[in-house]
């Protein structure tokens, strides 16, 4: 997540500098053919300001409804934050000798590290597999787009942190016979939660809680599931492909005519007005083309990107405050932004 105030006029050049080459290279050669007198195509204005304006239109519904996915979410990590804090008050709060006099201090201590940090290997499991990539993504595209993608996300995304994600140890947070059963899991964040439920069921019977608290504790589990469900619904449902591909395509009838039709029409000045067209050409068509492609970067929160969702940063956060929970001093520092990127 982009953490600045604007994204900025370098960092945009950086990003988008091959595809205002291209458009610079292929609208001088256009202008070159017309200052031969090669070509004299001369379409009206109307009929591409007409196509423009349905394309706008069209490019806008589009990006409304990649924010809308984006945001949603955001939404999603926020109900995760809330219900990992009363996830935490819940176990520093329920998990007591009140109906147990024989469980001393220290194990109880133990019973409450263990289901938090077993939620620590929840939170961090979940974020890893939904950066795990679908077919529709552009790094499965294969090409000059994986390449692009691939160097977004080294340069811009999940590379940013690879020093920070080299530091959890799973071996930390679970015991080393869970750990080994969920290296046979298919979704390792959902038996992570089940684990969590059979451990609550053998507390029970310890019964260090009772009935009421027990329940209160596994509807707070079963929400933790919800939004799991919620996660993975949006990363493994792609945009409505034919959106995305008619959008595309008719950014790129738009700005495949436009100089036929600008060009011209500035020529009509001199020479001067031949050569400004480039420039101008260029401009208009590249605005056309960043809102296709801040759409097309936006419907996927989850490709480990600078427009990701912060799931790294959010997971720290709630390890924070629920390692105060327990007590603890030797808290990790929170997930600083670089280079104004979040991840």
């Amino acid at each position: 997540m982009i953490v600045s105030r604007g994204v900025g006029y370098f960092r945009l050049l950086k990003w988008s500098w091959i595809q205002i080459l291209l458009l610079l290279v292929c609208f001088s050669a256009i202008a070159v053919l017309y200052y031969s007198e090669i070509i004299n195509i001369k379409i009206p204005w109307l009929p591409i300001s007409v196509i423009g304006t349905a394309v706008a239109f069209f490019v806008g519904f589009k990006n409304n409804q990649a924010y809308d996915r984006w945001w949603e979410a955001r939404k999603i990590w926020g109900g995760i934050i809330n219900n990992s804090r009363t996830w935490g008050m819940q176990v520093d709060g329920y998990i007591s000798n009140t109906f147990n006099d024989k469980i001393n201090s220290d194990e109880l201590q133990a019973i409450k590290q263990r289901l938090i940090y077993r939620h620590f290997a929840w939170l961090y499991t979940h974020r890893n597999q939904l950066l795990v990539a679908t077919p529709w993504e552009h790094i499965s595209q294969g090409g000059a787009t994986s390449k692009l993608a691939n160097s977004f996300q080294e340069n811009y995304g999940i590379g940013l942190v690879k020093d920070e994600v080299s530091k959890m140890k799973m071996k930390n947070l679970v015991s080393s016979q869970e750990l080994e059963e969920l290296e046979k899991a298919k979704n390792r964040a959902t038996q992570l939660i089940n684990v969590q439920s059979r451990d609550l069921r053998e507390i029970r019977k310890l019964k260090i809680i009772e009935d009421f608290r027990h329940i209160e504790l596994m509807e707070t589990l079963q929400q933790f599931y919800e939004l799991q469900g919620k996660n993975e619904r949006i990363k493994k449902t792609p945009f409505p492909r034919q959106y995305a591909t008619t959008s595309r395509i008719f950014v790129t009838i738009f700005i495949i005519l436009l100089p036929f039709s600008m060009i011209p029409a500035l020529m009509t000045l001199g020479n001067t007005g031949l050569w400004l067209s480039v420039p101008i050409t260029t401009l208009i068509a590249f605005v056309y083309l960043m809102m296709e492609f801040t759409a097309d970067y936006t419907e996927n929160p989850f490709q480990g990107m600078a427009n990701d969702i912060p799931m790294l940063s959010l997971c720290r956060t709630i390890e924070i405050d629920l390692r105060q929970m327990l007590g603890e001093d030797d808290l990790p520092l929170p997930i600083a932004a670089k280079d104004n990127i979040l991840m």
